[in-house]
Protein backbone atom coordinates (compact mmCIF):
# COMPACT_ATOMS: atom_id res chain seq x y z
CA UNK A 1 0.00 0.00 0.00
CA UNK A 2 1.27 3.44 -0.91
CA UNK A 3 2.10 5.74 1.98
CA UNK A 4 4.75 8.29 2.88
CA UNK A 5 6.69 5.36 4.36
CA UNK A 6 6.68 3.46 1.05
CA UNK A 7 6.26 5.40 -2.19
CA UNK A 8 7.70 2.66 -4.39
CA UNK A 9 4.30 1.79 -5.88
CA UNK A 10 3.41 5.38 -6.73
CA UNK A 11 3.59 5.80 -10.54
CA UNK A 12 6.01 8.22 -12.16
CA UNK A 13 4.84 11.75 -12.92
CA UNK A 14 3.29 11.09 -16.34
CA UNK A 15 1.58 7.89 -15.21
CA UNK A 16 0.27 9.51 -12.04
CA UNK A 17 -1.23 12.33 -14.06
CA UNK A 18 -2.95 9.72 -16.22
CA UNK A 19 -4.34 7.91 -13.18
CA UNK A 20 -5.75 11.13 -11.77
CA UNK A 21 -7.37 12.00 -15.11
CA UNK A 22 -8.92 8.52 -15.22
CA UNK A 23 -10.27 8.86 -11.67
CA UNK A 24 -11.79 12.25 -12.47
CA UNK A 25 -13.35 10.94 -15.70
CA UNK A 26 -14.87 7.94 -13.95
CA UNK A 27 -16.26 10.07 -11.14
CA UNK A 28 -17.74 12.56 -13.63
CA UNK A 29 -19.40 9.71 -15.50
CA UNK A 30 -20.80 8.05 -12.41
CA UNK A 31 -21.78 11.25 -10.58
CA UNK A 32 -23.29 14.05 -12.70
CA UNK A 33 -23.72 15.99 -9.45
CA UNK A 34 -20.37 17.65 -8.75
CA UNK A 35 -20.91 17.54 -5.00
CA UNK A 36 -21.00 13.74 -5.07
CA UNK A 37 -17.58 13.38 -6.68
CA UNK A 38 -14.35 12.55 -4.87
CA UNK A 39 -11.87 13.08 -7.69
CA UNK A 40 -11.33 15.99 -10.05
CA UNK A 41 -8.68 17.14 -12.50
CA UNK A 42 -8.04 20.46 -14.21
CA UNK A 43 -5.71 20.24 -17.21
CA UNK A 44 -5.66 24.03 -17.53
CA UNK A 45 -5.13 25.00 -13.90
CA UNK A 46 -2.58 27.66 -14.85
CA UNK A 47 0.01 28.42 -17.53
CA UNK A 48 1.87 25.15 -17.91
CA UNK A 49 0.15 23.71 -14.84
CA UNK A 50 -2.37 20.96 -14.10
CA UNK A 51 -4.08 20.12 -10.82
CA UNK A 52 -5.62 16.91 -9.49
CA UNK A 53 -7.61 16.65 -6.28
CA UNK A 54 -9.52 14.39 -3.92
CA UNK A 55 -12.05 15.65 -1.39
CA UNK A 56 -14.23 13.22 0.52
CA UNK A 57 -16.60 15.80 2.00
CA UNK A 58 -15.68 14.75 5.54
CA UNK A 59 -12.38 16.57 5.92
CA UNK A 60 -9.88 14.37 4.12
CA UNK A 61 -8.30 15.70 0.93
CA UNK A 62 -5.26 15.89 -1.30
CA UNK A 63 -4.17 18.27 -4.04
CA UNK A 64 -1.56 17.52 -6.68
CA UNK A 65 0.27 20.08 -8.78
CA UNK A 66 1.85 19.19 -12.12
CA UNK A 67 4.14 21.89 -13.45
CA UNK A 68 7.33 22.47 -15.41
CA UNK A 69 9.45 21.42 -12.42
CA UNK A 70 7.68 18.10 -11.87
CA UNK A 71 4.86 17.21 -9.48
CA UNK A 72 4.02 17.66 -5.81
CA UNK A 73 1.09 16.49 -3.68
CA UNK A 74 -0.13 17.77 -0.33
CA UNK A 75 -2.69 15.84 1.70
CA UNK A 76 -4.79 15.99 4.84
CA UNK A 77 -6.04 13.05 6.86
CA UNK A 78 -8.07 15.02 9.37
CA UNK A 79 -8.20 12.23 11.99
CA UNK A 80 -4.43 11.83 12.03
CA UNK A 81 -2.90 12.57 15.45
CA UNK A 82 -0.40 14.80 13.64
CA UNK A 83 -3.11 17.20 12.42
CA UNK A 84 -3.41 20.60 14.04
CA UNK A 85 -5.81 22.91 12.14
CA UNK A 86 -3.97 25.77 10.51
CA UNK A 87 -0.56 24.60 11.68
CA UNK A 88 1.10 21.70 9.83
CA UNK A 89 4.00 19.99 11.52
CA UNK A 90 7.31 21.71 10.64
CA UNK A 91 8.74 18.57 9.04
CA UNK A 92 5.89 18.24 6.49
CA UNK A 93 7.61 20.61 4.05
CA UNK A 94 11.22 19.84 4.97
CA UNK A 95 13.13 19.32 1.75
CA UNK A 96 10.36 20.52 -0.55
CA UNK A 97 12.17 21.97 -3.58
CA UNK A 98 11.91 25.71 -3.98
CA UNK A 99 10.37 25.16 -7.42
CA UNK A 100 7.13 24.10 -5.68
CA UNK A 101 6.93 26.75 -2.99
CA UNK A 102 5.33 29.51 -5.04
CA UNK A 103 2.67 27.49 -6.85
CA UNK A 104 1.93 24.88 -4.18
CA UNK A 105 3.01 26.08 -0.74
CA UNK A 106 1.81 29.65 -1.23
CA UNK A 107 -1.30 28.90 -3.30
CA UNK A 108 -4.47 29.19 -1.13
CA UNK A 109 -6.37 26.70 -3.27
CA UNK A 110 -4.10 23.88 -2.08
CA UNK A 111 -4.91 24.59 1.58
CA UNK A 112 -1.36 23.83 2.72
CA UNK A 113 -2.11 25.30 6.14
CA UNK A 114 -4.16 22.18 6.78
CA UNK A 115 -2.17 19.10 5.85
CA UNK A 116 -0.50 16.05 7.35
CA UNK A 117 1.86 15.07 4.53
CA UNK A 118 3.56 16.29 1.37
CA UNK A 119 5.45 14.45 -1.36
CA UNK A 120 7.17 15.53 -4.53
CA UNK A 121 9.18 14.49 -7.56
CA UNK A 122 11.24 16.72 -9.80
CA UNK A 123 11.55 15.92 -13.48
CA UNK A 124 14.59 13.71 -13.78
CA UNK A 125 14.27 12.25 -10.27
CA UNK A 126 14.19 8.46 -10.13
CA UNK A 127 11.75 8.31 -7.20
CA UNK A 128 9.27 10.28 -5.11
CA UNK A 129 10.41 12.06 -1.95
CA UNK A 130 8.83 13.17 1.32
CA UNK A 131 10.04 14.09 4.78
CA UNK A 132 7.71 12.10 7.02
CA UNK A 133 9.33 10.64 10.16
CA UNK A 134 9.52 6.84 10.02
CA UNK A 135 6.88 6.30 12.70
CA UNK A 136 4.57 9.13 11.65
CA UNK A 137 0.86 8.24 11.54
CA UNK A 138 -0.06 10.86 8.95
CA UNK A 139 -3.00 8.99 7.37
CA UNK A 140 -1.36 8.93 3.95
CA UNK A 141 -1.96 5.23 3.30
CA UNK A 142 -5.74 5.56 3.33
CA UNK A 143 -5.62 8.50 0.90
CA UNK A 144 -2.85 7.51 -1.51
CA UNK A 145 -3.54 3.83 -2.19
CA UNK A 146 -6.07 4.66 -4.93
CA UNK A 147 -3.19 6.13 -6.95
CA UNK A 148 -1.46 2.80 -7.59
CA UNK A 149 -2.92 2.60 -11.10
CA UNK A 150 -4.95 -0.59 -10.48
CA UNK A 151 -8.48 -0.37 -11.96
CA UNK A 152 -9.71 -3.04 -9.54
CA UNK A 153 -9.07 -0.70 -6.63
CA UNK A 154 -11.33 1.98 -8.12
CA UNK A 155 -13.97 -0.64 -8.98
CA UNK A 156 -14.16 -1.82 -5.37
CA UNK A 157 -14.26 1.72 -4.03
CA UNK A 158 -16.86 2.99 -6.51
CA UNK A 159 -19.28 0.09 -6.01
CA UNK A 160 -19.23 0.75 -2.29
CA UNK A 161 -19.39 4.55 -2.51
CA UNK A 162 -21.92 4.94 -5.33
CA UNK A 163 -23.81 1.76 -4.37
CA UNK A 164 -23.97 0.50 -7.96
CA UNK A 165 -22.89 -2.64 -9.79
CA UNK A 166 -19.99 -2.02 -12.17
CA UNK A 167 -17.90 -4.10 -14.54
CA UNK A 168 -14.12 -4.03 -14.52
CA UNK A 169 -13.63 -3.92 -18.31
CA UNK A 170 -14.92 -0.37 -18.98
CA UNK A 171 -12.98 0.96 -16.00
CA UNK A 172 -9.83 -0.63 -17.42
CA UNK A 173 -10.50 1.13 -20.72
CA UNK A 174 -10.67 4.50 -18.98
CA UNK A 175 -7.45 3.75 -17.12
CA UNK A 176 -5.88 3.11 -20.53
CA UNK A 177 -7.21 6.50 -21.69
CA UNK A 178 -9.21 5.04 -24.53
CA UNK A 179 -11.37 7.82 -26.03
CA UNK A 180 -14.67 8.07 -24.21
CA UNK A 181 -17.52 7.08 -26.53
CA UNK A 182 -21.26 7.00 -26.03
CA UNK A 183 -21.13 3.23 -25.71
CA UNK A 184 -18.42 3.35 -23.07
CA UNK A 185 -20.29 6.01 -21.11
CA UNK A 186 -23.45 3.90 -21.15
CA UNK A 187 -21.51 0.87 -19.93
CA UNK A 188 -20.45 2.84 -16.90
CA UNK A 189 -23.68 4.75 -16.33
CA UNK A 190 -26.78 4.12 -18.46
CA UNK A 191 -28.24 7.43 -17.26
CA UNK A 192 -25.29 9.51 -18.45
CA UNK A 193 -24.41 10.66 -21.99
CA UNK A 194 -21.26 11.70 -23.80
CA UNK A 195 -22.75 15.11 -24.61
CA UNK A 196 -23.40 15.80 -20.94
CA UNK A 197 -19.76 15.02 -20.17
CA UNK A 198 -18.29 17.32 -22.84
CA UNK A 199 -17.33 20.16 -20.50
CA UNK A 200 -15.95 17.79 -17.88
CA UNK A 201 -13.78 16.00 -20.43
CA UNK A 202 -12.40 19.29 -21.70
CA UNK A 203 -11.48 20.38 -18.18
CA UNK A 204 -9.94 17.02 -17.34
CA UNK A 205 -8.07 16.78 -20.62
CA UNK A 206 -9.45 13.31 -21.31
CA UNK A 207 -9.88 12.20 -24.96
CA UNK A 208 -13.40 12.08 -26.38
CA UNK A 209 -14.28 9.70 -29.19
CA UNK A 210 -17.11 9.63 -31.68
CA UNK A 211 -20.62 9.18 -30.29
Amino acid sequence: MISTHDLSQLPDIAALRGVMQALATLDATLAPDWESRYYSFNAGWGPGEMMGSMRDGCGDQWYALFCAAGAALVGLAHESPTFTPGSPKPWVFDGLPEAFHKNLRREPAFDTGNCTFCLWRLNGDSAWSCSAPSQCADGSESLLSILDGQPQRYLSWAMDYFEVELELAPIERVYRHEPLTEALVRQLNPEQSLAELADDLTEIGYPKGSP
